[in-house]
This record gives structure tokens, sequence and C-alpha cells, in this order.
């Protein structure tokens, strides 16, 4: 006869974790009207921000470290499982649209390979080996940065992707919504944001998805803007793929330029149109060879380049 698993020590460690505490107060929720709980799931939302502020210090140490690295050609590589893995891989294959980034310079990946992303994959979180794997097949190197996230802080696929990138000489941050989590432990950054007990017993999607997705964001975002990828707030290297977006590329040269709709169509087609070249030929007055010359002199930074036009 074939022996049952024994699931107590799991358990008991649930038992331990913010994420996955049980709220009596709401073991009725269900027979409440629809609009009140609305309101309930609203005003836990709500709390999100306020424990993302209480982590706001780390979280720019983390980005400052990533976009040093980044600088030197390092990519930024998010690594979880279920909802977490879903979010890193989202974040990071919207960086080519909007920062005109390489597809290779911000990947997520995610316990199970890319079917796990509308697919749950048995198992696959529980791997630290499949971590290193998928780690290995991008031949890491010390400019890199690594992200764990996991709610719980304990899921194997993102504490080992942290351990592994450490071990490679990577940058490692550690991203969960539980304090003393191993996964902020084994990295160089560790960013914990507790946001409470969820509206359903352990489903990690709700706030705890949110605040990963607003830490996203921030290291995403930020380190773009330290890497010159914007030019105040405005996305001067969006790839316009699209009628929207070439429409907002033109729309984001005026506001930069205040120049006219002939100028800027001028510009554009002077720069195969890439925004940040447009730019730079009207408020620098050069031609768009020259344009592209001093934006790689200044790494792509659009002020400086500004500064060596008019210098």
């Amino acid at each position: 006869m074939t022996s049952l698993p024994n699931y107590g020590d799991l358990r008991a460690e649930l038992e331990t974790l913010t994420t996955e505490a049980f709220r009596p107060e709401l073991s009725e929720i269900d027979r409440l009207p629809t609009l009140e709980i609305a309101r309930l799931m609203n005003g836990e939302d709500a709390t999100v921000p306020t424990a993302v502020a209480a982590q706001l210090p780390l979280i720019a140490a983390a980005i400052d470290g990533i976009a040093e690295r980044m600088a030197r050609g390092g990519r930024l590589v998010y690594a979880g499982a279920g909802t977490a893995g879903r979010l890193g891989v989202l974040d990071a294959s919207e960086c080519p649209p909007t920062f005109n980034t390489d597809p290779t310079r911000v990947v997520g990946l995610i316990a199970g390979g890319p079917t796990a992303l509308s697919t749950s994959i048995e198992g696959a979180e529980d791997s630290k080996e499949l971590a290193a794997a998928d780690l290995d097949a991008l031949a890491l190197t010390a400019d890199d940065t690594v992200v764990g996230v996991s709610a719980s802080g304990r899921t194997p696929y993102a504490v080992g992707a942290v351990e592994h990138g450490r071990s490679h000489g990577a940058l490692t941050v550690g991203l969960s919504c539980n304090a003393h989590s191993p996964l902020a432990a084994a990295a160089d950054h560790g960013i914990e944001v507790v946001v409470g007990p969820e509206l359903l017993t352990g489903s990690t999607r709700l706030k705890s998805g949110t605040a990963q997705k607003l830490v996203l964001n921030m290291l995403s975002t930020i380190t773009m803007i330290r890497l010159g990828k914007t030019y105040g707030n405005l996305m001067v290297d969006v790839r316009a793929s699209n009628e929207k977006l070439r429409a907002r590329s033109r729309r984001i040269v005026a506001l930069a330029t205040g120049a006219s709709d002939e100028e800027i169509e001028q510009a554009l087609a002077a720069t195969d149109g890439e925004v940040k070249n447009a730019i730079l030929t009207i408020l620098g007055a050069v031609d768009g060879p020259t344009a592209a010359r001093l934006l790689e002199e200044s790494q792509g930074h659009l002020r400086a380049a500004l500064a060596k036009a008019s210098g």
C-alpha cells in the first residue's frame, strides 16, 4: 500500500506566513451583497501603496544597483513561479515597446517555462535546480541582476534563482510579501512588502500580486529613467510599432520641442523615426547623423547630448 505524503511540516510553515493567515471576520463573506464584497476588496487594495512606501529606501537602493550594471551592458532578469512569475514576464515584455530596449535586456523567467503563463505546471515551483538551469541558459555575468519574486518568500524556484545568481557574481534582489523571508535573506537587496492576510485565505494574486506589480513597475521604470530612456517624463525611446505609437511619438516630439507639425515630420524623417534623435535635431539645431553621434557619445542621455550640441 502506497503511503500518503506527509504535509504536516509544510502546513506548519504556511501557518506562520502572514500571506497565508486566516481571517475569521471574513468567514461569511460569501453571504454578503456583491457591493459590500467589492467595498471590502477596494478597502484592502487601498492599503497596498502604504506597505510599498515602507520599503522605498530599499527599492531605491536596488534600482541604483540595477541601473549601474545595466549601464555596463548587464541584464535585468526576473524569476518567479505562478502569479509572481507571470508578473515578472509581463514587466519584462513591456520594456521593449516602452523604452525601445532589446528583448534580451529585461527577461522574465517563470517556473515551468512559457506554458506556465496560462497553465499550472505542477511541481515546477518546487525546484531550485530548474531555476539554476533556466539561468544557466542565459549565461549570467557579474553585470546582470537577478530578481527573485515570491509572495511567500519561500518558493524554491525564486530562492534558487537568487542563490544561483549570487554564486555567479550577479546582483540579486528578493521581492516578497512576508517579513524575515528566506528569499530576502538570500539576496543582496531584500524587499519585503508586508500587505497582510488576503481577503481570500492564501490567494496571493490579490494584495500581494498588486504589491509586486507596483514594485516591479518601479524597478524597471526608474532604472530606465536612470539609463536616459526618458526626457523629463516623456518616453523618448518609445518604439513606434503601430499607428497609436506613431501618433504618440509625434506628440512626444511636440511636447519636448514645441515645434510645428512640419518641423516634427522633417525631424523624424531625418532620424529614421527615432524620437530622441528627432528632439535633438530640433533643440540642438543639428542634423540626423550628428544627433546620432552625440547620443552615442552621451550613452543615450538626451540632456547630456543637448549640452554637447550647445557647448
